[in-house]
């Protein structure tokens, strides 16, 4: 059974803090904005849809509980549509639209809907604990560093220098810019409004268009005192003793932001979308999940990339346009040269150094931004991807029909 992409939408990113723009809107409100939008734009008979599947890496307090089928009732979708949340790292609003499209594969379901939502300026990164970084033993027997430690790694392996980082995310940030001023992201992003219909944000909140290598090179780096006042240096370089030294290059500019955001894509076969009067835009050619060596733990994307490509019997060749995850920015530069990539075809209309990156929902909105630039193109072919905390990556192919 073929998965096909009928519609997706996003909301835009507001900043992470309290003083967003989205900080007053609960979890559950935001992860609904994007169900309405494809109810509303697509006459959807919701009573169709088999299962919601939402990504939410902290599902802790007001976005606990199973977010997925609490933002199905929100969105006052058929009382029958199921929802379930799930959870792997930053892979996860990605996987949603996997596990959606698996279902649709197997038959067992018409029409399912990928999402994904994350409050970082409620609900804060962490604030779930861990079992990696809480359980002695197993943090021990693995290396357990943070995650800006592992990208300071990366990079001091792949040999990326401080300018390298700040000039690919200053251009991730005239990308976005550029996107925005020729409105390449009106089709799919859908304003978010209060209880009493007022317009919160309608842009992406972070986009600085003048950024530059210059003003980068005024921040500070962000994990030195964290590597070596509380020792992530020396854990990471007992794992790779082949680094004789891990030069702390990133910061603020050339990482990914916090911010609040929600998306969705609807899924479902031929027949379901014919009698609901919907025309495909994409299928889904094959997807992939990796494991990776967890404390560097940021070098899945390739990986997944690989065997994602296996699957579809392609070769990186046949891909158009890439489109991968911003964590940070000596991850782009390795995927792009573990898999020879020109940076013209890699996060044409930027990234998450940008535009932020909401931990849940990240996956399933750069799916979306990139299936509207081959429409926008004329092109064929996408490949999406993400690194995932404690080593995993995660992939998707799409085309377009």
């Amino acid at each position: 059974m073929e998965a096909l992409i009928f519609d997706h939408v996003r909301t835009p990113r507001g900043k992470g803090k309290p003083d967003g723009a989205l900080h007053e809107v609960t979890p559950v409100w935001l992860a609904a904005q994007p169900l309405v939008a494809l109810r509303e734009r697509n006459r959807l008979d919701t009573a169709v849809v088999d299962d919601v599947v939402m990504g939410c890496v902290v599902p802790v307090g007001e976005q606990g509980g199973n977010v997925g089928r609490m933002a199905v009732l929100q969105a006052d979708y058929a009382q029958s549509v199921a929802g379930v949340q799930l959870n792997r790292y930053c892979g996860s609003g990605l996987e949603a639209v996997s596990f959606a499209a698996a279902k649709v594969m197997a038959g067992q379901a018409d029409m399912a809907i990928g999402a994904g939502v994350e409050m970082m300026s409620r609900v804060p990164m962490g604030s779930d604990g861990g079992a990696w970084a809480q359980d002695p033993q197993l943090a021990s027997k693995t290396y357990f560093v943070m995650q800006g430690i592992s990208a300071d790694l990366l990079a001091s392996l792949r040999g990326h220098s401080r300018r390298d980082l700040d000039a690919y995310s200053a251009e991730s940030h005239r990308r976005a810019a550029t996107a925005w001023a020729e409105a390449r992201f009106d089709r799919s992003v859908v304003p978010v409004r209060d209880f009493l219909g007022m317009t919160l944000l309608e842009k992406d909140e972070t986009i600085r268009a003048g950024t530059s290598v210059e003003s980068l090179a005024t921040l500070k780096p962000a994990f030195t005192e964290m590597g070596q006042k509380y020792g992530y240096d020396s854990v990471a370089l007992q794992r790779y003793p082949q680094v004789e030294q891990i030069h702390h290059h990133h910061h603020a500019g050339n990482s990914s932001g916090i911010v609040d955001g929600a998306a969705a894509v609807l899924i479902g076969t031929a027949e379901a979308g014919a009698r609901q009067g919907l025309k495909p835009r994409a299928r889904i050619r094959a997807f992939a999940s990796i494991g990776s060596e967890p404390t560097l733990m940021l070098d899945g994307p390739a990986l997944a990339a690989r065997k994602a490509l296996a699957r579809a019997r392609m070769q990186a060749s046949d891909i158009d346009l890439w489109e991968l995850n911003e964590a940070f920015a000596t991850v782009v530069l390795t995927m792009m040269e573990e898999l020879d990539i020109p940076h013209e075809r890699m996060n044409v209309n930027g990234g998450a150094i940008a535009m932020g990156h909401p931990l849940g929902a990240t996956g399933a909105m750069i799916l979306g931004t990139v299936l509207d630039e081959l429409e926008r193109t004329g092109k064929r072919t996408a490949l999406i991807s993400l690194c995932v905390a404690a080593g995993m990556g995660s992939a998707m192919i799409i085309e377009r029909v």
